[in-house]
């Protein structure tokens, strides 16, 4: 490799798993601070759903979630530019972690989960130079 990396798919997929993690944290601190300041979120069935948790607990739990995996998308930018000959496996793990933060990080505020998914397809996509040059001859 002549040092030529995929630039554009780093930078999404870095401002993406920034944006997932950040979805995350501030659901799961609103959501605690709902549990905690107000007595708890009751909700219909007085706060405890079919299994027994409080209803605030899953708004943490989701907004656990959405850091981990932001954190996950953000290693899989990081990993994609310091081994870019990698680059289907980390734009696959960025783009599979993008679409599952719908369901803990809020899908990064949804320019998370856009940014994540074009950035994945960037990655997975993407054709060192070299290559391109010998597929051209």
């Amino acid at each position: 490799m002549n040092g030529e990396k995929p630039t554009a798919a780093f930078v999404l997929s870095l401002v993406a798993g920034v944006l997932i993690a950040l979805g995350g944290a501030v659901s799961s601190v609103f959501m605690g601070m709902m549990g905690l300041y107000s007595g708890g979120w009751r909700g219909m069935m007085g706060g405890y759903g079919m299994m027994g948790w409080p209803v605030w607990g899953f708004g943490v739990a989701f907004g656990i979630t959405g850091l981990v995996v932001g954190v996950i998308v953000i290693i899989g930018a990081i990993m994609l530019d310091s081994r870019p000959q990698e680059h289907r496996t980390w734009g696959v793990i960025i783009l599979v972690f993008s679409i599952l933060s719908i369901l803990g990080g809020m899908g990064g505020f949804g320019l998370g989960l856009i940014l994540g998914i074009i950035g994945g397809a960037l990655a997975i996509g993407w054709t060192p130079p070299a290559q391109a040059t010998e597929r051209v001859k």
